[in-house]
């Protein structure tokens, strides 16, 4: 009862509660495990609408066990992994010539436990340190306009249309005499487009996006690997609790990204399907809790995997 006594008197007037739930699910959608900027991840919400000028603060955990590498791509078999993550994350929405926009930071630091066969020699690797740090800057241009706080009390989303562009940098632990990295040595690029309908407390969204891939050059021993482009394809339906609790089942499939190491093309193809859950919990107007998960449950190369994860939100100022 606490949580609808300060609704109903600092946010007087339609949506008070449903207000809670949107300004506690925006930057919540950007907590995704390593190797996301490939086609792996899966992010609810994404093209969420809020307040101008509000600031998110992230810090998440998340777990993953299975044949897993933090680049999926890297030629060994049989793969037993485990991975746990740390994550530190800032967003802030914005004014994009009257269009609401956002901006995301992206830090991750990992340990990676990993044994498997490379051309066939059993290895294993124990290893942590930073990966890929990443930034996205998406913009809602149909449907989320840019709105004061006061404006935003009144909102209602019907249909959103929104583009987005993820770029990480290769700037994570990374060693060229190893096949087992955190990071991947190279940039990627994730052009993304996103639709969102509403109908009442359910949302249905779809998300397709291409990832471009520069060369490593300086891929287990000196060599060049190249990487074709990775399509993917996200679904998700969501559910608005009128506590201000929200929870989707989640779905994407991805397909491309085979390489070629100095001119030689792999046999590594990814034609993969992964389905997830996730819960957000907003505990007050500030904080918000993500709990989410996700397997693999058709897999051609990499990505057969399980993922558990946990996030703390803080969000602060555009009128809060």
């Amino acid at each position: 009862m606490r949580r609808i006594w300060f609704v109903k008197n600092k946010l007087p007037g339609p949506g008070g509660i449903e207000f809670i739930a949107a300004v506690a699910s925006l930057a919540l959608a950007i907590i995704f495990h390593p190797g996301s900027a490939n086609a792996q991840s899966m992010e609810p919400r994404a093209y969420s609408n809020a307040p101008v000028g509000m600031n998110f603060l992230i810090l998440g955990y998340a777990y993953q066990q299975g044949d897993v590498l933090l680049d999926p791509s890297v030629p060994v078999k049989d793969v037993s992994a485990k991975v746990h993550t740390a994550v530190l994350a800032y967003a802030r929405s914005l004014d994009v010539f009257g269009k609401s926009g956002k901006i995301d930071i992206v830090v991750p630091y990992a340990w990676l436990s990993a044994s498997g066969t490379a051309n066939e020699v059993s290895q294993s690797r124990d290893v942590s340190g930073f990966a890929d740090p990443a930034v996205r800057f998406s913009v809602n241009l149909y449907g989320a306009p840019a709105l004061s706080f006061e404006e935003f009390k009144n909102y209602r989303q019907n249909t959103i249309f929104g583009v987005s562009l993820l770029v990480t940098a290769p700037l994570g632990q990374y060693d060229p005499d190893k096949l087992a990295n955190i990071g991947t040595n190279r940039w990627s690029f994730k052009p993304e487009v996103g639709i969102s309908q509403a109908w009442g407390r359910w949302t249905l969204e779809a998300i397709a996006a291409v990832t471009l891939f520069t060369n490593n050059d300086n891929f287990f021993g000196g060599k060049t690997r190249e990487q074709d482009p990775m399509y993917s394809l996200q679904g998700h339906l969501i559910y608005n609790f009128q506590s201000g609790i929200w929870g989707a089942l989640d779905a994407t499939y991805y397909t491309g990204g085979s390489t070629t190491i100095d001119g030689v093309k792999g046999d590594d193809l990814q034609r993969n399907w992964r389905l997830g859950a996730t819960l957000a919990v907003p505990v007050d107007l500030h904080n918000s809790i993500k709990f989410y998960g996700s397997r693999g449950v058709q897999t051609r190369a990499g990505g057969d995997f399980d993922l558990v994860g946990i996030a703390w939100q803080y969000r602060w100022g555009g009128g809060l």
